[in-house]
């Protein structure tokens, strides 16, 4: 049994708890082996959108609260800051439940002395704010993909084969999918220029990366559905991106854990 990683600060977003694509035992998993003073939960942890078509809560995504309201008892910062998909947080801001803190966003004060604004990020998504009908109707064709993905991974994992994202994989195939992530990036970074940060720590785009542009540093956590990742931040104020790619009680502790320090999340391959 390996000893629980203890960082700084932890940021995880897009969870998606009550949507059948949720990974929520890898989640539960990562949160056993890993430790921080402050976790930051950056939006889209629940998925009310899903939740009022179905009702889809399996005894996982309780396992999974359960364990963030632990760590805030016994001493651990949980702030959330809500996302679209679970924007009826947004009506309670200030308000605390079980220790864990809601705000719309915040300014991160890392240890290497550089602010960090902290937002899920969907109010700079076109589609999102102007067009809800067009984002439910993505968010239905993201589903179709999420299925095909699990239909993979239960015939790669029958094969010994380790995760691998196929509607990761997809998205990057479409240009204009690329495209979109390339300009949300530029706006949200702006967007951290425009209140005087250094960096920018966000979500909703489900593409985990930690980069550099035009001297913001860009760091998206991406998610827990397709990558599954979160963002740490060391004592000395580096940032480490981790993917937890398979159920560490499952095979070889080390095996359970690929790290990607400021750098892009790069898919295994097929």
């Amino acid at each position: 049994m390996m000893e629980p990683r203890h960082f700084r600060t932890l940021f995880i977003s897009d969870v998606h708890l009550g949507s059948k694509a949720a990974k929520a035992d890898f989640l539960l998993d990562f949160l056993r082996h890993h430790e921080a003073d402050t976790i930051v939960l950056v939006g889209d942890i629940v998925d009310g959108w899903r939740l009022k078509r179905s009702w889809y809560w399996p005894q996982v995504c309780n396992d999974v609260v359960q364990k963030l309201l632990r760590k805030a008892r016994k001493g651990t910062r949980v702030v959330y800051i809500p996302g679209n998909h679970d924007e009826f947080l947004r009506d309670f801001p200030g308000m605390h439940f079980g220790g864990i803190e809601v705000v719309e966003r915040m300014m991160h004060d890392g240890a290497d002395g550089k602010k960090y604004l902290i937002l899920h990020g969907d109010e700079f998504d076109v589609v999102v704010r102007n067009a809800r009908l067009l984002a439910y109707l993505g968010d239905w064709a993201y589903d179709t993909a999420i299925r095909i993905n699990i239909l993979l991974a239960a015939v790669r994992r029958r094969l010994g084969m380790p995760y691998w994202s196929f509607s990761a994989w997809a998205k990057l195939q479409v240009k204009h999918a690329v495209n979109f992530i390339g300009e949300f990036e530029r706006v949200v970074a702006e967007e951290a220029r425009k209140n005087g940060a250094d960096g920018v720590i966000c979500g909703h785009i489900h593409h985990a990366i930690i980069q550099d542009m035009d001297g913001i540093r860009y760091i998206n956590t991406g998610d827990w559905v397709e990558s599954c990742t979160a963002v740490a931040e060391h004592e000395d104020g580096t940032f480490e991106l981790i993917t937890w790619r398979a159920l560490a009680s499952s095979v070889p502790a080390l095996a359970a854990i690929e790290m990607h320090d400021e750098g892009e999340l790069t898919p295994q391959a097929a």
